[in-house]
């Protein structure tokens, strides 16, 4: 089951750039960089994980770390309650703020504890199952 949900948050990675033409609202534009920004640095730990990349513990830390640093900068994308048709954000974001905000911050807090903690191989799929479910987590109420 875990490989399932790994396996889905790469495919939903991997379609992110799509989403980004005509984007019309710069608070929406700005989000949906952001996430592709995320969405980078976790391709970098999945394509070792998966055998496309070779496995690099200094990249795998560097990437969660930037995850760290990008989660932080979540809740602020998100303040200006905007919207449009390209956008996949459910208005129950702003209805339920805090909640969010919780949500930006375990991802922030459970890969800044990740970063420095890969030096094998191994370690790849533990750090990955825990940004998959903080990912998850966010998106399966707060994304259509």
């Amino acid at each position: 089951m875990q490989t399932y949900k790994i396996a889905i948050a790469l495919i939903a990675i991997g379609t992110t750039a799509l989403a980004h033409g005509g984007v019309k609202n710069k608070d929406v534009l700005a989000r949906m960089e952001g996430m592709t920004a995320l969405a980078d640095q976790v391709k970098v730990i999945g394509r070792m994980m998966k055998g496309e990349a070779a496995f690099d513990a200094a990249a795998a830390n560097a990437a969660l770390q930037a995850i760290s640093d990008e989660a932080e900068s979540i809740p602020a994308l998100f303040e200006t309650e905007a919207q449009d048709p390209k956008s996949e954000t459910l208005p129950l974001v702003w209805e339920e703020f805090d909640d969010f905000e919780q949500q930006a911050l375990r991802l922030e807090r459970s890969t800044a504890e990740l970063s420095g903690s890969i030096s094998d191989p191994a370690d790849l799929r533990p750090a990955m199952k825990a940004v998959s479910a903080a990912c998850s987590g966010c998106h399966e109420v707060y994304r259509e």
